[in-house]
């Protein structure tokens, strides 16, 4: 007798203006369309609500783990799941601000009812997780310095309301702000040692909604992309954010150190603390040591060969489009005020 597949949904039902909420009965019946025997978990304001639901769903032999919300929320759930020694798959239903791993696995966003149809074409990804100290997992990246502090800083209204257009503007208001620190970094190919003003350790391509911060980062080869900014003028940094913007040209720039690594340690060399970002969330501060787990969880994604315009040419593409030339004119505006 053919074993009956089990799926638990875990969503959060404030993420995108309450959109999962409305299509938990939809989504659960697609899921049972599917051949799952499918139930559902709220996530409430509680303390690592998602997380302890999710490794509950593992150990209890739940086939399949989908988290339905933003980063945050998806976050939680793999962190639930990661330490187990079995690990059921994953599929993530996007519907929150940012939606960077959604935008990797080529999944729908803000559409709970098409982002769970991905599940039926039984397209899976052995994808790879990186871990922090010793504890703590995360499935995007991995960050440091000056703007990445922005995350802590736009209000979670001005998110759920502005989305993308609120960290861009906070991120133009922080840029006369960018300072350099001392740091010794290891990594696989040796070591660095100078100042630098920000760190990425990314996993995937997509980093706050921009897919050229990192253009050649594999989901599954084990390995970090390592960014270092070794510039705090504000001019360089302009210029980087354009060579970003055109097509992920800076990373041949010369301020730019840029290195794949499948471990890294992080340790500062001043007095002056340094918070480390996860997947848009304070994780802690350096010293850290990142660790790149290769295929450690299965997820359903959206493999065929097909163009973005074909896939997910939605409004929020749109939106994206025109946010990302309001940040540039924004930057060419900050530029131009500088030189006067």
């Amino acid at each position: 007798m053919k074993k009956q597949l089990k799926a638990r949904l875990i969503y959060n039902p404030t993420s995108g203006q309450e959109i999962m909420k409305k299509n938990v009965a939809e989504v659960l019946n697609i899921l049972e369309s599917y051949g799952y025997e499918t139930s559902a978990f709220q996530t409430t304001p509680e303390e690592n609500s998602a997380k302890n639901e999710a490794a509950r769903a593992a150990k209890a032999g739940f086939d399949l783990v989908i988290a339905a919300g933003g980063d945050g929320t998806i976050n939680e759930v793999v962190n639930g799941i990661a330490p187990l020694p079995k690990r059921p798959k994953m599929a993530i239903i996007p519907t929150g601000t940012t939606n960077d791993f959604a935008r990797a696995l080529k999944i729908p966003r803000g559409n709970p009812i098409e982002a769970a149809k991905i599940i039926g074409k039984n397209q899976v990804i052995a994808m790879d997780i990186g871990r922090a100290y010793e504890k703590t997992y995360f499935i995007n990246i991995a960050a440091a310095g000056s703007l990445t502090e922005l995350t802590y800083s736009v209000p979670s209204q001005l998110k759920t309301m502005f989305g993308y257009l609120a960290y861009l503007a906070k991120g133009v208001e922080l840029l006369p702000r960018i300072k350099n620190v001392p740091l010794k970094i290891t990594h696989d190919n040796g070591v660095f040692e100078g100042k630098v003003s920000m760190i990425f350790a990314a996993i995937t391509n997509s980093v706050g909604g921009f897919e050229q911060i990192a253009p050649d980062a594999k989901l599954d080869d084990g390995l970090f992309t390592l960014i270092l900014v070794k510039t705090a003028n504000l001019f360089e940094i302009v210029h980087l954010i354009r060579l970003v913007l055109d097509g992920g040209k800076h990373i041949n720039d010369r301020r730019i150190e840029y290195i794949k690594t499948s471990k890294i340690e992080i340790e500062p060399k001043s007095k002056q603390r340094m918070m480390i970002n996860l997947d848009g969330e304070y994780g802690g501060d350096a010293p850290v040591k990142l660790e790149n787990f290769k295929n450690h969880i299965r997820f359903f994604a959206d493999t065929d060969e097909i163009s973005d315009d074909a896939l997910v040419l939605d409004t929020e593409d749109l939106a994206l489009e025109a946010i990302a030339q309001k940040f540039t004119h924004e930057v060419e505006d900050l530029d131009q005020n500088l030189e006067e």
